[in-house]
């Protein structure tokens, strides 16, 4: 047969309901801790090191030139292609 489930014996604490707040803080107080949070969440931040800096912003400016003349590079050649088939055409 089933096994009864035992009940134990302590009685049950009393629940009292606390009623939640529902007014919303003011402009100024909410401002405020969006700034203390900002703030706090700033200091866990790793900034970088002015040589780590430099060496990013480097590889950045030398990655966007590299770009820069491959793409100088392809509308050159579409530009030739395009006169080739205009001075074949007439």
């Amino acid at each position: 047969m089933a096994e009864e489930k035992k009940v134990s014996g302590a009685p049950a604490k009393a629940v009292t309901a606390v009623k939640k707040d529902e007014t919303k803080p003011g402009f100024f107080k909410r401002v405020g801790k969006w700034f203390r949070e900002m703030r706090s969440e700033l200091k866990k931040v790793i900034w970088p090191t002015p040589q780590v800096l430099a060496k990013n912003t480097g590889i950045s400016v030398l990655v966007m030139l590299v770009s820069a003349v491959v793409l100088w590079g392809f509308d050159e050649l579409a530009q030739m292609l395009i006169r080739a088939l205009f001075t074949l055409a007439g």
